[in-house]
């Protein structure tokens, strides 16, 4: 069967049209989500680079500070007083919702103490005890806002790749295959409408 031969109707045509008008709808708020996601991540990013900063820093100190109180009160007393805490911090995972993208929130509790929820006797111990368990409790914030916000940022980048596919899908294959199709169904019915008008002149004539 010839191009000739392809006879389409104007409901195909009306279908074809509504179908770009459809996608180019999507097309646009796809982009709009693609662009304020894109803004986001930024904006988080910036966070990251910061909370990664404090916990290095965090880290050097509590290794510090952990050393000197190794140095100071031995090695065996440290031990004991990491085992005499008993209430452990909680952590509860929630989630929240970035235009659509379901990302973590991290609720902590329990992770600051006084030195008398510790567990340990402040007798056989120096203030380097202290100042090391304090900075270990730090530590352990900086590393759970670290593991919120950067995981966060991976959903984020996920999601903004699946929705610049979407948007490429539909700017440069969708759209132009539904609009070529329409041209032609377009020019079809302009031809067969010569077509018929050309047959009817002959036959009047």
């Amino acid at each position: 069967m010839g191009v000739k031969d392809v006879k389409p109707t104007r409901s195909e045509l009306i279908e074809f049209k509504r179908k770009i008008k459809l996608s180019q709808s999507g097309h646009k708020l796809l982009k709009m989500k693609r662009d304020g996601l894109i803004l986001e991540f930024f904006e988080i990013l910036n966070k990251a680079k910061d909370v990664r900063t404090e916990l290095d820093a965090a880290y050097e100190d509590a290794s510090r500070r952990i050393g000197i109180a190794n140095a100071v009160d031995g090695t065996i007393t440290i031990k004991s007083t990491a085992f005499a805490l008993k209430s452990k911090p909680e952590i509860e995972l929630e989630s929240r919702n970035i235009m659509g993208v379901v990302v973590p929130k991290i609720e902590s509790s329990s992770v600051r103490k006084s030195i008398n929820e510790r567990g340990y006797g402040i007798l056989g111990t120096s203030s380097y005890t202290d100042e090391a368990a304090d900075a270990y409790e730090n530590l352990v914030e900086k590393i759970i806002l670290a593991a919120e916000i950067e995981t966060t940022m991976k959903k984020l980048l996920d999601d903004i790749e699946k929705t610049k596919r979407r948007v490429n899908a539909l700017e440069f294959k969708v759209i132009p295959e539904y609009q070529e199709a329409m041209n032609f169904i377009r020019l079809r019915l302009e031809e067969m409408e010569r077509e018929n008008t050309f047959r009817l002149k002959r036959i009047k004539g």
